[in-house]
């Protein structure tokens, strides 16, 4: 354990039309009073609009509207943010600023990395920095703000003063991180313990994103096709075959399939494997072995190295993972 001269200040940043979800997340993570630990964080949180604040379900939120203890943190939490449109008040910034230049760490869940976005175009807090967010936010961002380095696929990435994390859960493993990082790898377990969580998941895996049939595909006339093909994996599957099936010329299928999927016939089926392999990781015992012949791999060094090419973490440590 790392010996603390005193606690570390966290701040989570509360806001109207709060993420209730993401908001929880960092209390749980640093507001929980911990007595079986010598040393501890001590958190506030602190409003930047006047309360009551608004939450789903009509809930009401009262917290200390007070911009000066923003600037006096160590670290500060910004729970998910409400649009990427909209301005931040001019004195939540002149805060956050004061605070980043003492030396605390700014760490953003989901959506809270908005309001970096949004700073970053007036004083470069971004700039020559990696960022990410939730993946269905990551396009989006990256079309408001084509400047910032955007990797939409990892759960979160750590440039020292700045922390981003994808949405939802993957600000658990964030927070984990953080913990780890001021307080050691035995209290951050202990902390995975109590929350029912792996122990620790490196930010540059992987966000596990569906890829379900979209109306898209549907209305594309490749719909029969791409469904037959999800459910005949085991098949060795070649462009030509796709092609013959769908009744095209294989130069007219591979621009209708570029067009409708956004990816090669080859790149897709890959993917399509690699859905079915996580899912019987998930649902079965299935010997890796056993996944590739079953998912059209074939042997399981060729499941293993595409599964941690486009996943970032091998089969038995996600299986791992999600049987935790």
């Amino acid at each position: 354990m790392k010996q603390q001269q005193k606690p570390p200040l966290v701040t989570i940043i509360a806001y109207d039309n709060l993420a209730l979800f993401e908001f929880g997340i960092a209390a749980e993570a640093f507001g929980l009073k911990r007595p079986e630990f010598e040393h501890w964080y001590e958190c506030q949180v602190i409003a930047v609009d006047p309360t009551p604040l608004a939450a789903f379900g009509n809930i009401r939120i009262e917290a200390e509207y007070n911009f000066d203890k923003i600037a006096q943190s160590d670290i500060i939490i910004i729970p998910g943010w409400r649009s990427m449109d909209k301005p931040i008040a001019p004195e939540f910034k002149a805060a956050l600023l004061q605070a980043h230049k003492a030396g605390a760490r700014i760490a953003t869940i989901c959506s809270g990395v908005f309001v970096l976005a949004i700073l970053d175009e007036e004083m470069g807090i971004l700039q020559g920095k990696k960022i990410t967010t939730h993946w269905k936010n990551a396009q989006a961002l990256q079309q408001k703000f084509p400047h910032l380095n955007i990797d939409p696929d990892v759960l979160y990435i750590d440039e020292g003063d700045v922390l981003t994390s994808a949405g939802s859960a993957a600000g658990l493993d964030l927070c984990l991180h953080i913990i780890r990082q001021d307080f050691g790898a035995k209290m951050a377990n202990q902390v995975a313990q109590r929350l029912v969580l792996p122990a620790h998941r490196e930010g540059g895996q992987k966000q596990y994103i569906p890829q379900p049939l979209t109306p898209k595909d549907r209305a594309s006339g490749l719909s029969a096709l791409l469904d037959h093909v999800r459910t005949t994996l085991v098949q060795d599957w070649s462009v030509k075959q796709m092609a013959a099936h769908a009744i095209m010329s294989e130069r007219s299928f591979l621009r209708k399939f570029k067009q409708v999927t956004g990816e090669t016939p080859r790149v897709w089926l890959t993917k399509q494997r690699l859905y079915r392999v996580k899912d019987m990781l998930e649902t079965s015992d299935l010997s890796v072995a056993q996944i590739a012949e079953a998912t059209g791999f074939v042997t399981p060094e060729t499941l293993r190295h595409h599964f941690r090419r486009l996943l970032g973490t091998s089969p038995l440590n996600y299986r791992a993972q999600f049987l935790t």
